[in-house]
């Protein structure tokens, strides 16, 4: 990791590969780390992945209320200083309202859009169970969460592709014995966990991503022209299809896939996720 001090005021990066720019947004939760673990496959591709953490995640600071619109000039201010005229986004999940808010504000950066699962609308988070809440809020639920991805990772894998999508049973078995097989998904999985397990250096960040989202009145995505694909799992249960539905329709030819069966972090495990990514790496050359 590094830090880029910009002229909206310093942020943190990982980069890995080389060649066009990408840049990587995250979730809520969310950070470098977990960016890089799901963009393995754009720098194999022949993309340099940039992955920055937002406002209040890891090392870049969160100075006061952070709006979706101060994150977005804060990104292409990192540009600048990273010396790229325009680079292609993919923002994930709630880093949907500051990577959309990039392609508005700053049109001339983004050379393509790539939203998966991205909130595209005022949102608030589904009520998590009093067990998931002392899971990902306390530092003993931490604790034994960190164990759990060291010690018992099919365990951890299970668990976590639940609380991310509605699947049967079956479906659920079936598809945590698959990313087990798979190093990338696995991984990918695995380091989602540990971010959730990482609350303490990411709190600023996600109580100030869910105040802004509730606050979202219009992000405009009329006004998008970068060719954009949305992709969406049907079974994802963090961010409501339909915010991905309604980006679709509303940015101007954009195209969407939807992953059948596909948890909130589809693109990344899931049956098909390699011929999605096949699809997101031409969709980005």
């Amino acid at each position: 990791m590094e830090t880029i001090q910009t002229k909206k005021g310093p942020i943190e990066i990982g980069r890995t590969g080389s060649g066009p720019p990408v840049l990587f947004v995250h979730g809520t939760p969310g950070g470098a780390d977990s960016s890089l673990a799901m963009g393995w496959f754009l720098a194999a591709a022949g993309f340099e992945l940039i992955a920055p953490s937002r406002p209040g995640y890891l090392g870049t600071p969160l100075e006061g209320p952070d709006t979706v619109d101060q994150q977005a000039d804060l990104l292409a201010a990192l540009l600048d200083a990273l010396g790229h005229e325009r680079a292609a986004v993919v923002t994930w999940s709630g880093g949907g309202p500051s990577g959309y808010r990039l392609s508005v504000l700053h049109p001339a950066r983004v050379s393509t859009l790539v939203p998966f699962a991205a909130v595209s609308k005022s949102y608030e988070p589904p009520r998590a169970r009093t067990d998931e809440r002392l899971m990902e809020k306390t530092s003993f639920g931490n604790w034994v969460l960190r164990f759990m991805v060291a010690h018992a990772p099919k365990s951890t894998v299970t668990a976590t592709l639940k609380a991310e999508g509605d699947l049967s049973k079956d479906q659920l078995k079936e598809l945590a014995a698959e990313v087990m097989e798979n190093e990338h998904e696995r991984d990918v999985v695995l380091t989602m966990a540990g971010v959730v397990a990482d609350y303490e250096h990411r709190r600023a960040g996600v109580e100030n991503d869910l105040g802004q989202f509730a606050k979202i009145e219009s992000l405009q995505l009329e006004r998008i022209t970068a060719p954009t694909l949305v992709v969406v799992g049907s079974a994802d249960i963090d961010v409501p299809t339909d915010h991905s539905d309604y980006a679709a329709a509303t940015i101007a030819g954009a195209d969407k896939i939807v992953m059948d069966g596909g948890t909130h972090l589809s693109l990344f495990a899931h049956p098909y996720a390699a011929s999605v990514q096949a699809q997101v790496v031409a969709k980005l050359r």
